[in-house]
């Protein structure tokens, strides 16, 4: 062994090298017995009862620098995808399904039909909803450090104490400032001064005639780099795409430039959304750095618009979530973040790397906030036709008093495994969600394990075929990472993912039972919190399977099914990185997140500043 390579290393391509000899073993003794340990549970259990087997970490390594250089080589060699690759796959048990009977027809599409939806109807104005929330919002300011929320940037402009444009000039003077800075936030990697005033200039125009065009007229908001923006890049996290600016918004761009929004800027994201840290160490982007402690990771994929809004450099953003892409940033960034319904806000505009499994949402440091940009932004797009046959979007009953009506439902052996500082927080949120009225219900989530495969196989499967040629011809430039995942995702076939849509049919029909008994269901945010930047992540990026497996943990549900999910802020750990908790409910049925979204706001309590915060309304 060359002396380059480190002892560590070392030991660990000799395990890696051991394991693969065991496994091929075991492979082959599984062909010949033609079952598996998975597959016998399934027939002893009837597959019928929805007892889930309890969740493992999955053995891996962490690699970064040159362990991760190796292993990409080598997972891209025939060597690697004839051993190397089949083993991450067993060891991580991503080839669980083959062994499984599943007779439910395949569910390509998450989207739910005319008489599955929840039927709700706009109960009042919706535009007086929003006023009163933001009223409630600014009455409920703390005295303490709070983050400058829509209503606080509404309030400065009506009153004429601030105008759009010189929140504009703010804004570039913090951009100018952050990229200044050591180490660089890297939020926003492209954002054009002229565009910015350009917009400020037009709404400071309408307020002086008070004729603003909408709640967000004004308001500064940063779009994820994935979702096209007249004039960037839209290069999604890479060095290739993008080589010329776009000259056509995406549908949700538009809707803000009529809304009157002031687009700062694209923001940064993991490269094509492969992963869940937001570590980029291409030249275009960098990592994105966690405004509360910057030597820890955001999450991503929708890194920069988790750390945009964190750090205040506006207080609305927009990302997607295929794998928990908005829900995981703003859980590390301790902000609230809304993946919608499937299909509920249009992704016409985006790049399209995982059309079954990913949603559009906001980011904001309000739940009233994401309310405002859902409000505006949700609706059918004839450009979109997953959205087509949703129902009108409802604020109704969001402003109750209490939750004495509704049935929250825990599987509490799922809720539990999570890291103990992160389940302590979490069960004080759930006890204050009872002091309110709601009553807990022991649920049982099934076949959580398959879930995960099944997301997994689906979201990695759909990126393989939408980035195939890039893999071809534009190999050397992706990220290490991006190839490691894209060589494993090449070892899924046809019948993988035809089981993995199966699965999602039966576990869309599991959730249509449990929520015909209760109304939402309750998990933490994640299983664990941000995890802390290694200098070689810097150079090299990193693969951390272990990590990426307890970050998504609570996330495959809704990615596969397409149910809304938010996450909302409850607490820090002691050594001050944020803690989420998260609420899914059924399809088209967002409202009822905001509800209790308003509620688990009040038991947050004091926010934490962030280490890393401009004060734009100074």
């Amino acid at each position: 062994m060359s002396a380059w390579v480190t002892v560590a290393e070392g030991r660990w391509l000799l395990l890696l090298l051991a394991a693969a000899l065991i496994l091929l073993y075991a492979g082959f003794v599984r062909r010949v017995t033609g079952t598996s340990r998975t597959a016998f549970h399934r027939r002893e259990s009837g597959r019928g009862e929805k007892g889930g087997r309890p969740l493992a970490d999955p053995w891996n390594p962490r690699l970064s620098g040159f362990s991760l250089r190796l292993c990409v080589h080598l997972a891209n060699t025939a060597f690697g995808q004839i051993f190397l690759v089949p083993l991450l796959m067993r060891v991580n048990n991503l080839t669980a399904l083959r062994y499984l009977d599943i007779a439910e027809d395949p569910t390509f599409m998450p989207v739910v039909a005319e008489e599955e939806k929840n039927g709700s109807s706009i109960s009042g104005n919706t535009f007086e909803i929003l006023q009163k929330l933001l009223e409630i919002r600014s009455c409920s300011a703390s005295p303490t450090f709070s983050f400058k929320g829509i209503q606080d940037y509404l309030n400065c402009y009506r009153s004429g104490e601030v105008t759009p444009l010189q929140v504009a000039r703010n804004i570039i003077a913090a951009l100018e400032v952050a990229e200044k800075s050591s180490p660089n936030l890297r939020a926003i990697v492209q954002w054009d001064q002229e565009e910015i005033i350009k917009m400020a200039q037009d709404s400071t125009t309408r307020y002086r005639r008070k004729q603003p065009l909408s709640l967000l007229d004004g308001i500064p908001v940063c779009l994820k780099e994935e979702i096209k923006v007249v004039p960037y890049h839209h290069r999604s996290g890479t060095e290739y795409l993008g080589t010329k600016p776009e000259a056509k918004d995406a549908t949700v761009t538009q809707k803000l430039r009529e809304a009157g929004a002031i687009i700062i800027g694209v923001s940064n994201m993991h490269e094509l959304g492969t992963g869940t840290t937001g570590c980029n160490p291409n030249r275009y982007h960098g990592t994105a750095r966690n405004p509360y402690n910057p030597q820890y990771f955001t999450g991503g994929s929708s890194s920069g618009s988790a750390a945009a809004v964190a750090a205040g450099l506006c207080p609305l953003a927009l990302g997607t979530d295929g794998g928990g892409s908005v829900r995981i940033p703003a859980s590390f960034c301790g902000i609230v973040g809304l993946k919608g319904t499937f299909g509920r806000i249009s992704g016409f505009g985006c790049h399209p790397l995982s059309y079954s499994t990913t949603s559009l949402g906001p980011l904001c440091a309000s739940v009233v906030d994401v309310v405002v940009a859902y409000a505006i932004l949700a609706g059918p797009d004839p450009h979109y036709s997953y959205g087509l046959c949703q129902p009108k979007p409802s604020l109704s009953e969001i402003l109750t008093p209490d939750l004495k009506d509704l049935k929250l439902g825990i599987d509490w052996t799922f809720f539990k495994a999570c890291d103990a500082e992160i389940l302590a927080i979490c069960q004080k949120a759930v006890k204050f969600l009872e002091s309110l009225g709601a009553t807990v219900v022991d649920v049982s989530l099934p076949e959580m394990e398959e879930v995960r495969v099944a997301h997994v196989i689906c979201i990695l499967s759909e990126m393989r075929d939408f980035l195939q040629p890039d893999f071809n011809n534009h190999f050397d430039q992706m990220n290490l990472e991006t190839r490691l995942n894209l060589a494993l995702a090449s070892q899924f076939t046809a019948l993988d993912y035809i089981k993995a849509n199966r699965q999602r049919s039966r576990t869309m029909a599991f959730l249509r039972e449990t929520f015909a008994n209760v109304n939402c269901l309750l998990t933490p945010g994640t299983a664990c919190c941000a995890p802390r930047i290694q200098d070689s992540d810097l150079l090299t990026g990193c693969s951390d399977v272990r990590t990426t497996f307890r970050t998504v943990r609570f996330m495959h549900l809704a990615n596969l099914t397409g149910v809304p999910a938010l996450v909302v802020p409850v607490g820090y750990t002691i050594s001050g990185l944020p803690i989420s908790i998260q609420i899914m409910a059924k399809w088209w049925d967002e409202a009822l997140l905001f509800r209790i979204g308003l509620k688990l706001e009040q038991f947050h309590g004091i926010t934490a500043k962030p280490a890393v915060y401009y004060d734009i309304l100074g």
